[in-house]
Parts: C-alpha cells; sequence; structure tokens
C-alpha cells in the first residue's frame, strides 16, 4: 500500500479497510517527476510523498523487464518507475480496494497498462501465485501496529502502520522473482535490523543506501535490495543526504542537487548503477 511516509499494512480485523471507492470531489490531481505524471490522490488519506519516488529511482530496470509492487497504493512508484524506464510490465499488490480501483485509474491517466491484485503479501491471490517478475518493489510498514498510534483516517492508518511481519513481505517478494531477479525496499531507518534479517533468509547480495535528511545528521531512511540467489558481499553505498543546508528554510524547497533531479528530472539513484 501507499502512505505519506509511505509504509503501513494490516491483516488483522482491528485494522479497518478503505473499501468503498474514492468520489471525485475526494481526490485531488497531482504533478510527479517535473509533471511527467500525474495522481490522483486522496485529499484525506495517503497521499505520496517523496517515497515512492526514491523507490522507484532505485530499480535498475530494463525495457521488457516486469515489475511487482507489494502495497502499491495508488501506485505512485509503478507510475514514477514505468515512465522513466518504458516498456515495463507493471503489476501491483493492494490491500484496500479503494487504492487498488484508484491505482488503475492512475495507470491509465499515465498511458500506462498492468495488473493490480487485491490480497495480502501473506497469502496473495492464487493468480499472483502463478507469475514471477524481475523486479519486487515494496515499502512496508514504517511502525509497527502494536507500538504506535493509529491515523484517525483508515486509509492513511493501515499505510503507516501493520502488524504483517517484514519476513512476510520478504518471503513473497522472494517467491515472486525469477532466479537473479531483485528485490527494492525503502523503509524507516529504525527497522533495518529486521529488514537485513528478512533479506539475508531470503535473499541475497544485499545492498544498503542510507538517506540523510541533512548532511551530518543520523538517516531515518534507508533503500536496501538484494538479489535471488545472490552470492556477492554485503555493500554499503555512500549516504545520500536530501536537504541542503542544516536548518529548514521556511517554505522554500531545499533538496539537493542529486535529489532534485530524481524528483523532478526522473533521475536514477546511485544504487542503481
Amino acid at each position: 500500500m501507499s502512505w505519506p511516509q509511505r509504509g503501513g499494512y494490516c491483516t488483522t480485523t482491528a485494522c479497518a479497510l478503505k473499501a468503498d471507492a474514492f468520489d471525485d470531489a475526494a481526490l485531488t490531481r497531482d504533478s510527479f517527476l517535473g509533471g511527467r505524471v500525474t495522481l490522483l490522490q486522496p485529499r484525506v488519506g495517503y497521499r505520496a510523498g517523496v517515497d515512492p519516488v526514491l523507490l522507484a529511482a532505485s530499480v535498475s530496470a530494463r525495457p521488457g523487464q516486469s515489475v511487482l509492487d507489494l502495497g502499491c497504493g495508488a501506485a505512485p512508484a509503478l507510475c514514477c518507475l514505468a515512465t522513466r524506464v518504458e516498456g515495463l510490465a507493471l503489476v501491483g499488490l493492494e490491500l484496500q480496494p479503494a487504492y487498488a480501483a484508484l491505482a488503475r485509474r492512475n495507470l491509465a491517466l499515465n498511458a500506462l497498462s498492468g495488473d493490480i491484485y487485491e490480497g495480502t503479501v501473506s497469502d496473495p491471490p492464487k493468480a499472483l501465485r502463478q507469475i514471477s517478475v524481475d523486479h519486487v518493489i515494496a515499502n512496508p510498514p514504517y511502525f509497527d501496529a502494536a507500538r504506535g498510534k493509529q491515523a484517525e483516517d483508515t486509509g492513511r492508518g493501515t499505510g503507516r502502520a501493520g502488524e504483517t511481519p517484514l519476513e512476510d513481505w520478504v518471503r513473497c517478494a522472494a517467491k515472486r522473482l525469477k532466479p537473479g531477479g531483485a528485490c527494492h525496499v525503502i523503509l524507516r531507518a529504525e527497522r533495518l535490523p529486521e529488514l537485513i534479517t528478512a533479506m539475508d533468509n531470503h535473499l541475497g547480495a544485499l545492498t544498503l543506501l542510507p538517506l540523510l535528511p541533512r548532511e551530518g545528521r543520523a538517516p531515518r531512511l534507508v533503500l536496501m535490495s538484494a538479489r535471488k540467489g545472490g552470492r556477492s558481499p554485503f555493500r554499503y553505498r555512500p549516504a545520500l543526504v536530501l536537504h541542503k543546508g542544516t536548518t529548514h528554510a521556511g517554505d522554500r524547497e531545499a533538496y539537493t542537487d542529486a535529489i532534485r533531479a530524481v524528483l523532478r528530472d526522473g533521475a536514477s539513484l546511485p544504487m542503481s548503477e
């Protein structure tokens, strides 16, 4: 699914799901990648930020390959990736029916096509279990539902916190990947130990890229990739700084040149090389 700091998913009845389709009056039309991508997003609920754009930029996909987004939400990452790399076969898995329907609308809005399935990473639908892909992308829950406060909006809350273990996300990704295929994840830094353990259990050739909010700050987000059957040693990419300066300068945009190129021009990230 998608989330403002994209992170969340829930498979228990304790989490209410957004099932009813969004009315057009409840949606906004927003531009990404300097206007190359247009997304319909709920006014209230999950609204994609920079995270799905950074995730999409981390994927070294080639035309003709296939990509599965686990928890695709309204498909911001799929749309950004498919706009940067033409000719991809797109697949998404989304828990909440309303966001799955919005994902289909957004693909069509950007002249893209793909298959969006509804279900969970712990028990994906049969049709999804019958396919394999070159790349899996995911933005799992940033927060453990048992440790955090649920957001008032059910769609946003389900997008921010969930009880499905990271192990299930990575296991699902590994099962759907072709031999040599790559899994790409963006996540809060505090959940990195869980992610490394899960990826080490099911994949190999792990690569970590820390994302620093500003120079000299600790990372708040990390990007990590791994390959099915990969055997190369763990790689630690030099940290990438998101914003210029040491403090927030009012309402002015202050992204570093590298991040601005990703967000506005559709550039790839260093770990994609």
